[in-house]
């Protein structure tokens, strides 16, 4: 296959997946209002609301996804919504009229974001027997959502401040931590996350859509679980910075809070036999699964056979980078997956421990290090081309998805003199892919459901496909 044709065929590919989990398309097509009654149909949940039966509806919520549901839900209830408020990361904006809109920052939460925050937990406070809130959650709202905590405990007064919460995710972003781990700790020193928001809407009645950015899709860990129980306790937290060696980047009063909750001086976040959070309706709407479904709908109409690894793809970038080259090379020589032309896709978050002053992402990082791996046998791998690349548009803090390899990128980077290693090394893979223009951007997609990784070997006009 030739260079150009793969790429538009990942590209191609990757949309197809975008365009599946589109969050204003998912709530219109699964959410309806009939008379008073809203009607929710989302694979194996069906609920019935008569909206009749409230006197007010309020939408909240926070995510890099939720300003195209909170204009889905504008759509379907128009004057009924009494009042709301999202939080977004910059950019990640839509045209809404009646629900309020502020950004702020992600990864590292900023003053926005705590300001964001307490209006929420405001509005969420006003909430009365008689209301019906409905909470938008996607990725992204763990460092949106930023409200920290003030505990007092035996005589003691802890009071953790945004710049506490800045130095410990900076910490965790370059430990190697996943997201879930990432989650626990976050949870454990919020005033809203960990099922606090879904304590704060009662005694009305919450009602969460929630598209998922967490393998798994651990309702729980999902922008740390705002209106979820949480069954992680200060312990864990504590575990996680040990486990890493990270306690020493730890701001002392924030490691002084959670050493108080594992003495149990502090109420842990939400117990899960809170009869509070039972009030809490929690829907799953959007997930990485139905984004590879699509991805492979759109390989096969392109001429591809589909082999499908798996949604739940960890670990460190470079060694899934490793494990997935090792199978592209394989299916390359010997039909080992299927015959050619294939197309592998699979899912996943993976991480990167920081080791160098560089820029880039896990996708860009992983791209790169597959690309290190075809330089070390490029026999074994004509024919192949790999995009790695996050479903939001935006891989770690820069402003592509991700990147792309094949032996032509390859050839590009030698004759550019650019050492893979080097670049490894520096965590500079941004760099390194935007010097020979193997970047894959797509600016701010409005939906998070993790990282995509496909995998093309082979053409299928080689094979006497036309498409």
């Amino acid at each position: 296959m030739n260079a150009p044709e793969a790429r538009r065929h990942l590209e191609a590919i990757f949309k197809a997946a975008l365009a599946r989990v589109d969050p204003f398309q998912m709530i219109m097509d699964h959410v309806r209002l009939t008379g008073t009654i809203l009607e929710i149909d989302v694979e194996n949940v069906s609920k019935r609301i008569d909206l009749a039966n409230y006197r007010q509806v309020f939408i909240i919520g926070a995510g890099k996804a939720t300003a195209p549901m909170a204009m889905a839900f504008e759509q379907i209830l128009g004057d009924r919504i009494s009042k709301g408020l999202i939080v977004v990361k910059y950019g990640h904006t839509a045209s809404l009229s009646r629900i309020e809109l502020l950004e702020a920052g992600h990864p590292e939460p900023d003053e926005n974001g705590v300001k964001a925050s307490a209006r929420i937990m405001e509005i969420a406070g006003e909430a009365d027997g008689e209301t019906l809130v409905i909470t938008l959650i996607s990725g992204g709202g763990s460092a949106l959502l930023t409200l920290p905590m003030h505990m007092e405990a035996d005589g003691e007064s802890v009071t953790l401040t945004l710049a506490h919460k800045q130095d410990v995710t900076h910490a965790l972003l370059g430990c190697g931590a996943d997201i879930t781990e990432i989650n626990c700790i976050r949870k454990h020193l919020s005033g809203i996350k960990g099922g606090r928001l879904a304590d704060q809407i009662i005694p009305g009645t919450n009602l969460s859509f929630i598209l998922s950015d967490v393998v798994g899709d651990d309702l729980s860990s999902i922008a740390s679980g705002p209106t979820v129980p949480d069954l992680t306790s200060f312990d864990d937290a504590l575990a996680i910075l040990e486990n890493y060696k990270i306690t020493t980047a730890i701001p002392a009063p924030v490691l002084r809070a959670l050493e108080l909750g594992s003495q149990k001086a502090i109420s842990t976040s939400q117990e899960h036999e809170n009869s509070v959070l039972k009030r809490s309706s929690n829907i799953l709407i959007g997930t990485n699964r139905l984004a590879m479904s699509a991805a492979g709908a759109k390989a096969e109409s392109l001429g591809y056979k589909v082999v499908f690894l798996t949604s739940r793809i960890t670990g460190e970038a470079k060694e899934v980078a490793k494990f997935l080259a090792g199978i592209a090379a394989d299916t390359a020589v010997s039909d080992m997956l299927a015959p050619k032309p294939v197309c592998i896709i699979s899912g996943g978050e993976p991480v990167v421990t920081l080791q160098g002053a560089g820029k880039g992402g896990r996708n860009q990082e992983m791209a790169l290090a597959f690309l290190g791996e075809i330089r070390r046998d490029p026999e074994f791998f004509n024919g192949v081309s790999f995009l790695a690349a996050s479903t939001d548009g935006n891989d770690g803090p820069t402003d592509a998805a991700g990147a792309f390899a094949s032996v032509e990128i390859l050839q590009r980077a030698v004759s550019s003199g650019l050492a893979i290693d080097e670049y490894l090394k520096n965590n500079d893979s941004y760099h390194f892919f935007q010097r020979i223009h193997g970047l894959c951007k797509t600016g701010p997609t409005n939906t998070n459901v993790c990282d995509l990784h496909v995998i093309l070997i082979g053409s299928p006009a080689d094979f006497g496909y036309a498409y």
